[in-house]
């Protein structure tokens, strides 16, 4: 840890540990894992959503149940390898039968997502879902909504939109700085 303009820097190795030991909140209470998010720690994509599920409680990774492979497979198809892209959640530890996390849950977690933008300093962060856009904002990054690829899975137009979503997302990405 360093300090940096006053504030307490971690890595994400760092960000991963503290996740993993974190009691800021009661959802660590019912979880099995905290999920910190996984990528590189340059990459030109982070993916947020709104908080790990039970397949995500069982590995201790993001995205990994039915909407993360729809998620994998689809970015595939535009071209986007998912170990190129850093996908974390807001909030760290599911929530009891994946109800949407508090405030007070969403506030104890925010500020771990906040040093991973500034670690990874992504090009685009890509909010997935209604409250992935509850996202705080960091000044210099740009933010992305797209529709959560669960409701993708669920709804033909949803996942026309979906993909139409994904096509801008690869636009915005091939564009120089």
């Amino acid at each position: 840890m360093q300090l940096q303009d006053g504030w307490l820097f971690m890595s994400l190795e760092e960000i991963s540990i503290q996740v993993q030991n974190c009691k800021k909140c009661r959802l660590w209470q019912t979880a099995q894992h905290g999920v910190p998010g996984e990528g590189p720690a340059d990459a030109k994509i982070m993916i947020v959503g709104q908080n790990p599920g039970a397949e995500e409680d069982q590995t201790g990774r993001p995205f990994v149940g039915r909407a993360g492979k729809f998620l994998t497979k689809t970015l595939a198809e535009y071209g986007i390898k998912r170990e190129d892209v850093f996908i974390t959640n807001i909030v760290k530890h599911t929530s009891p039968e994946n109800r949407k996390p508090y405030d007070d849950e969403v506030a104890a977690c925010v500020p771990y997502l906040n040093q991973q933008i500034a670690i990874i300093k992504p090009k685009v962060v890509v909010l997935l879902g209604a409250s992935a856009k509850e996202t705080p904002r960091v000044p210099g990054i740009e933010y992305f909504e797209i529709v959560h690829p669960s409701a993708a899975m669920r709804f033909t137009k949803m996942r026309e939109k979906f993909r139409a979503q994904i096509t801008e997302l690869v636009k915005r990405i091939q564009q120089p700085n």
